[in-house]
This record gives structure tokens, C-alpha cells and sequence, in this order.
């Protein structure tokens, strides 16, 4: 139980609500064990009848009538106060359900990039909703079936004691056998749990990898393979719920065993002791009957509850070890900081975790307020990192960087990234309408600024062909639109934001030469008092920015001016050079 004392901050929150549902529990469990003393009593109204205590007939009508009104009765109040007890209980274990997601989803936004690259998405999702909802299970169904089995116990163990202390003690007899049964096999049901939850997010992540890689799929013909892939995790999932669920169903044969025990006990006993004198009346034998067999459900329930006790501390721990977690990039300043765009990078290297390559190696340079920066390069040379570490999506490992003379770490993380208008090399768009995800970077953006922020980034013509224009709502990560497109969508977004900082990734290796001449004509205009920063493999998207560095192997080649550098030997010039001419050829 040691990882779901995480919910009982929750359980403290809704407290008068969870107290108000155990009052309305043992309410109606007192109304609904009155019943069985009302049934001794038609039993001794008929004894006392045909023992010639009682000789009017009218007399006997009218107590057994009284009697079957109270049981009437107890039962509807009963009835009403369960259905309050469900109502209660059960909607505040929805509720804590509701709080426990925005809380995981909370942490999943606060953790760093890192966390996303050594843990797979279907992981991630299955912790958030199938783990999440065995919890609930035990914040609701497990502590209504509790406080209802304890309840039971408790009055109906004290109305048989007054009643037959003897006939009560051999009754309870099978119940440490009961316990220790459950015992063992809560340990093993525990132990499978945490299998089948295992299994769960591996066949979450395989089916979430399949349909966002159904592409690669088709285009490669490997759908027969990935099936039987899935067929084969989809099998061991179903061996383990099957272990899992052979031990779940010893429980109810196993308690109905048990309870049918106490019934033959009560019969036995009882009949010696009546036929003995030691009870008065046939009506207690038949009042104990009917307590035990009132006890069958709830006692049958003790599985249940173990069962999901047991899945729900499984399921707890894999999602304590998320909340856990302490991110990376931590904001060290809560005032917001004013960020006008004057960067600086002091001998700074990085190496990343998960594959220990060090991507840069003591790069120092500046970038002025208002200027743009040319990065070139080759695959892997460290590019991409560069723009991550302005972004601080990461903290490099050695040196300083600096933003308007102060070290990144200092500023305010909020203010800084909402200062920076970023687009990714590999353009992500939502399952939402295009208008919706241009406007992704500033929710109170007009259509007049959507549109013309489209224009600036040459697409308004294409969403304009659409059927229902900027409306249209895109497939899952944009599938809908070409390569080119979702880059021109993403590169709207960032200028729609009118952030201090523009950080362009290779965001127009899927456009042809002349649309990208004439998007980087525009992103001159509107980067102007800007500081701009664009990654290309392209010097024609690099040629007019007021400094270009040339990267190879994370260390800092070339840098200079367009001018300076096609008029020195080395890989910016051979780069130009080669370009130009397949240009010329093209």
C-alpha cells in the first residue's frame, strides 16, 4: 500500500464528501440487517400460534402483517441510502480519476525533452489512462465494498452474539482460513498485476508506433510481418491476463465454499442447540441463515477488493515513477524576464544522454540584436543543437549562454521560450483545423493575422483551394498536407507569435528554390528588428544573413559574411559553388 498513499492528498480533499458516503453506508447496512430480526419474529409469531400462547387468529395477522411492513420498509430505506452511498463514493472516485490525470499530464508538460527520447509515447499513454483507471477503482468500488463488508460485519456479528454467542463462534469458524487464503493469493495476484500492466504499455506503444508509421508500413509491404509482430505481444498479453485472471477466479468458488460451510454449521449447530433447549425459537436459526447468507456477497467481495487493491498499487508505482521525476531544465527564476534577442555562446559543449554523442564542442559566438544568423553544415554537425540550447530544451554541459548579458539559466524559462518563435525541421501539426494550428502560438490572433501570416508564408494560396479554406481540419500530425506545406503551416505559426527571437530549422528543405526565395524574402521583412537564427543546407537560405557559421563535426569551421566566405577556400565556397551549378543544370 505504500505507493497509493500518493491518492490520500485526495482522499483529504474530498473528505466530507468520502465521509458522508461511510455515514450513508452503515445506515443503510443497519437498516438492511434489521430484516433478518423481523423474520424471527414471524417465526415466533407462528410458534407461539401453534404452541397455543397466541389463539386469535386476527392477533397472529396482524403482528406478522406489522412485521412484513417493517421489512418492507427497511428495505426501501436500505435501497435509498445504497443508492446514495453509489452515488457519492463512486462520483468522488471520478473525481480524483479527473484531478489524478491533469496531475500526471501536468508533470508529462513539466518534463524535459529528454524524458520524451527514453520513453516511448504508448508507455506514456497507457500510464495516463488504463493505470489511472485502475486507481479509480480502488479510490471508488474498493473502499464502498470495504466500508459496506466491514459495516456488515461488525452489526450483523454483534446482533447474532446477542442472540446465540455459541452458534456465532462456530459460525465465524472458516474465516481465518478465509484470511490467510487471501492473503497468499493477494501476494500472487499483485505480482501478475504489475506483469499485465507491463504487457499493457508495450502493446499501447506498438499499436500507437503502427498506425502513426502505417505510411512506412504500406510503402515497404510489411503489413503481413507487423501483424504477426502484434499478433505475437498481443498473445503474451493475453497469457498474462489469463495468469492473472485463473488467480482473480479462486476467489468466488473458494468464498461461496466457505459461506456454504458457515450455512451447514448454522443448520447443524443450531438444530442440536434447539432440540437441546439452548435456543428458544426455530426464528434464529432462520435469522442466522439469513445473516450468512447476507454476508456471501460482501465476503465474496473481499477477493474482488484484494484483486484490485493489488492492481491498483501495481498501477500507482509505474505512474509514481513519472511524478517522481524532477525535470531537467529547471526554471530558476519565477519574475518574468524582459528578453529583447542579444545571444552569446562562451566556449560552450554538449553531449547527449541517450546516446553519449557529443554533439558541440567549445562554440563561442554573438549574435546581435536584430541580426540573423546563418547556420550551415552537415548531417549531424550539430546544428539542431545549437537551436535547442537557445531554446534551453536542453543545458549544455560546459561553457555559458548568455541572452542580453545574462546566463539563460538566470532568466525566467516561461518568458524566454514565450519570447521565441521556433520551427522544428520535422514540422508537426495537430488534429485541429489549419486556422486553429497557425494560430497554435498566439490564441488571440484574428483571422485578418492568420491570413496574413499565411501570405508571409507563401500558403495562403494552397489552404485557399481547400473546400473549407483555413477550416479544413488536418489528419493526425497534418497527413493531410504535402511536406511543403505543413512547413510553410509551421513556419505561419512562429510568425503569427511576433516573438523577439526566430529560430528557422532546414524549415524549407521541402519547398522548391523559387517558393523559398520567396519566403525567405518575407522572413527577411518580417524578421527585421528580430534576432533570427536559420539552419539550412541551403546557402541560398543562408546568403543574406548578417553572419553565417559553417559546422562540422560540433566544432565551428568557418564564419563570416556570405561575401567573405565564398571568397575564402573551404566548405562554405565548395558548397556554393556546387549548388549554383546544379542549379544552373536544373
Amino acid at each position: 500500500m505504500k505507493a497509493l498513499k500518493h491518492v490520500n492528498k485526495y482522499f483529504l480533499k474530498y473528505k466530507y464528501q468520502l465521509l458522508f458516503g461511510i455515514a450513508i453506508t452503515i445506515i443503510a447496512r443497519i437498516f438492511m440487517l434489521v430484516t433478518p430480526r423481523f423474520v424471527r419474529e414471524i417465526f415466533k409469531v407462528v410458534e407461539d400460534y401453534k404452541a397455543g400462547t397466541i389463539t386469535e387468529v386476527s392477533v397472529v395477522r396482524a403482528e406478522l402483517l406489522e412485521d412484513i411492513l417493517y421489512i418492507i420498509g427497511a428495505a426501501i430505506i436500505a435501497g435509498l441510502f445504497t443508492f446514495l452511498m453509489r452515488q457519492t463514493i463512486i462520483n468522488m472516485s471520478r473525481h480524483i480519476e479527473f484531478d489524478l490525470k491533469n496531475e500526471i499530464y501536468q508533470q508529462y508538460q513539466r518534463l524535459s525533452l529528454n524524458f520524451y527520447k527514453k520513453n516511448r509515447t504508448g508507455d506514456l499513454m497507457n500510464r495516463i489512462s488504463e493505470d489511472v483507471s485502475r486507481v479509480r477503482m480502488y479510490a471508488g468500488p474498493a473502499i464502498m465494498y470495504t466500508i459496506n463488508t466491514i459495516t456488515l460485519f461488525i452489526i450483523a456479528l454483534l446482533y447474532m452474539y446477542s442472540e446465540a454467542p455459541t452458534l456465532t463462534l462456530y459460525t465465524i469458524l472458516p474465516l481465518p482460513f478465509l484470511s490467510f487464503a487471501i492473503y497468499k493469493l493477494s501476494k500472487e495476484i499483485h505480482k501478475r498485476s504489475t506483469i499485465v500492466q507491463v504487457y499493457l504499455s508495450k502493446l499501447s506503444t506498438f499499436t500507437q508506433e503502427s498506425f502513426s508509421g502505417i505510411s512506412v508500413i504500406k510503402a515497404n509491404g510489411i503489413e503481413v510481418q507487423t501483424s504477426e509482430n502484434f499478433e505475437a505481444l498481443s498473445q503474451g498479453s493475453k497469457d498474462k491476463q489469463l495468469a492473472l485472471v485463473r488467480i482473480q477466479a479462486l476467489f468466488f468458488p473458494m468464498m461461496v465454499l466457505l459461506i456454504g460451510l458457515s450455512n451447514l454449521i448454522v443448520i447443524y449447530i443450531g438444530g442440536k442447540q434447539y432440540i437441546d433447549g439452548e435456543i428458544e425459537s426455530l426464528g434464529t436459526i432462520a435469522e442466522f441463515i439469513i445473516y450468512v447468507n447476507m454476508l456471501t456477497w460482501p465476503v465474496a467481495t473481499v477477493g474482488w477488493v484484494t484483486s484490485i487493491i493489488q492492481q491498483a498499487e501495481a498501477s500507482q508505482a509505474r505512474i509514481n515513477e513519472f511524478l517522481d521525476l524532477e525535470p531537467e531544465i529547471q526554471n530558476h527564476n519565477e519574475t518574468p524576464s524582459n528578453i529583447h534577442g542579444n545571444i552569446e555562446f562562451k566556449k560552450v559543449s554538449f553531449t547527449y544522454d541517450d546516446t553519449n554523442i557529443e554533439a558541440l564542442k567549445d562554440i563561442s559566438f554573438t549574435i546581435n540584436h536584430g541580426e540573423t544568423l546563418a547556420i550551415i553544415g552537415k548531417t549531424g554537425s550539430g546544428k539542431s543543437t545549437i537551436l535547442d540550447l537557445i531554446g534551453r530544451l536542453y543545458d549544455c554541459n560546459s561553457g555559458i549562454i548568455s541572452i542580453d548579458n545574462t546566463a539563460i539559466k538566470d532568466l525566467n524559462l516561461y518568458s524566454l521560450r514565450d519570447s521565441i518563435g521556433y520551427v522544428p525541421q520535422d514540422a508537426f501539426l495537430f488534429s485541429d483545423s489549419i486556422k486553429n494550428n497557425i494560430k497554435f502560438g498566439k490564441e488571440d490572433a484574428t483571422d485578418e493575422n492568420v491570413i496574413q501570416a499565411a501570405k508571409l508564408a507563401q500558403v495562403h494560396g494552397n489552404i485557399s483551394k481547400f473546400a473549407k479554406g483555413y477550416d479544413t481540419v488536418l489528419g493526425e500530425r497534418g497527413i493531410t498536407l504535402s511536406g511543403g506545406q505543413k512547413q510553410r503551416v509551421s513556419i505561419a505559426r512562429a510568425i503569427i507569435k511576433d516573438p523577439k527571437i526566430l529560430l528557422f530549422d532546414d524549415c524549407l528543405s521541402a519547398v522548391d528554390t523559387e517558393t523559398e526565395e520567396k519566403i525567405l524574402k518575407n522572413l527577411y521583412r518580417v524578421a527585421a528588428g528580430k534576432t533570427t537564427v536559420i539552419v539550412s543546407h541551403r546557402v541560398s537560405s543562408a546568403k543574406n544573413a548578417d553572419k553565417i557559421i559553417v559546422l562540422d563535426d560540433g566544432k565551428i569551421l568557418q564564419q563570416g559574411s556570405h561575401k567573405t566566405l565564398i571568397n575564402t577556400e573551404g566548405y562554405y565556397k565548395t558548397l556554393y559553388l556546387k549548388q549554383l551549378s546544379e542549379k544552373e543544370i536544373s
